[in-house]
């Protein structure tokens, strides 16, 4: 079995005297696919920014390749390797396409250019766009250049916050291809999504949150199966809101 690369204990989240987090658990181990589903309101999105070192957890425990990261800032978190595609796909909308990579490749020195060259390569409507500033594209192009900025940082763990959010079905089929074909080239990911089924579908272990708690877990083909999971914790349809 593959080793842990990302561990979380007992993580709590407060905003003021509301707990949104309380005592989450889980592990993504080496290579895997790991999704957290839930209801809205869940405390999914909070439990990817703290590990992501963008909120301060008010308790627990965050470990990474095996060191302790729970108060590391999240700057420095993407030098490690760990790195997050935000929800929103938080793009610099007024700069050039170009731009907003090389922003994903800030800390990368003379190794950025490659990488950059190989996001052209592997998205070619940006390499055609590459001039134009990032706002021009359409939702499903920002999301796509949102994955390419982050790919750029050379992540060996990217957490992905609601990557198909108000997206056309064609283009979340889109999306999840490249969701998957990251985690084949051997990075490690996890993943929050509003899509529950297609998040099960494609994750190797799945986390159910509800009201900032993990409530049930465990390999994620088992938990799609389970309709009483589905009805209780996911809707009916399992495409709900997870923000």
């Amino acid at each position: 079995m593959s080793e842990s690369i990302l561990g979380v204990s007992d993580l709590r989240v407060r905003y003021g005297r509301v707990e949104a987090v309380r005592g989450v658990s889980f592990e993504a181990r080496r290579g895997q696919l790991v999704t957290l589903v839930g209801a809205n309101g869940a405390g999914k999105s909070s439990v990817l920014n703290a590990v992501s070192g963008l909120l301060r957890p008010a308790g627990g425990r965050i470990t990474f390749e095996g060191q302790d990261v729970t108060r590391v800032p999240a700057h420095k978190l993407v030098r490690r390797g760990l790195v997050q595609v935000p929800e929103g796909r938080q793009i610099l909308a007024t700069l050039t396409i170009e731009e907003n990579l090389r922003m994903g490749g800030w800390h990368a020195g003379g190794r950025a250019r490659e990488a950059i060259d190989a996001m052209y390569a592997r998205f070619p409507v940006l390499a055609e766009r590459r001039g134009l500033p990032a706002g021009s594209l359409s939702g499903g192009e920002q999301q796509m250049l949102a994955i390419a900025r982050a790919l750029v940082a050379g992540p060996t763990v990217m957490l992905m916050d609601e990557p198909s959010m108000g997206l056309a079905p064609k283009i979340v089929d889109e999306v999840f291809r490249v969701i998957e074909e990251i985690r084949r080239s051997g990075t490690t990911v996890v993943l929050v999504e509003q899509n529950a089924r297609r998040a099960l579908r494609a994750a190797d272990h799945g986390y159910v949150l509800q009201t900032g708690e993990v409530v049930q877990s465990g390999p994620a083909d088992e938990l799609l199966a389970d309709e009483r999971i589905i009805a209780a914790y996911l809707g009916g349809d399992g495409a709900v809101d997870q923000r």
